[in-house]
């Protein structure tokens, strides 16, 4: 009964820890920008964008987008396939480097025989 009264009611989060996570994605904000002001270059600098990018998607998904309150079976549902195609892009992307060698070696004698 009280649950059923509870979610009539709707789900009531405190301000604060949305107060928090807009001072998080501002630091975060902040920070990828310093990459750029600092001149970062190379691996480093695109390793740090993507990493403050993920971090900030990911608690604008978990606050803003109420995942952290959902239930394991919908976050599963949600990250899984995610995950899934992260990782079968990775796995082209490699392939497509080695399809690139190969036509290298093949078309332009590369190979050295």
């Amino acid at each position: 009964m009280a649950h059923a009264e509870a979610h009539a009611e709707g789900q009531q989060h405190p301000l604060g820890i949305y107060i928090q996570v807009w001072v998080l994605l501002f630091v975060l904000s902040t920070f990828s920008y310093l990459v750029d002001y600092f001149h970062f270059e190379g691996y480093l600098r695109w390793t740090l964008i993507l990493l403050f990018m993920v971090l900030k998607a990911g608690l604008i998904i978990a606050v803003f987008m109420h995942m952290l309150w959902e239930r394991l079976a919908l976050v599963y549902a949600i990250a899984l396939p995610t995950i899934a195609l992260m990782v079968f892009v990775f796995l082209m992307t490699h392939e497509a480097d080695n399809t690139l060698l190969s036509r290298g070696i093949y078309f332009l004698g590369l190979g050295g025989s």
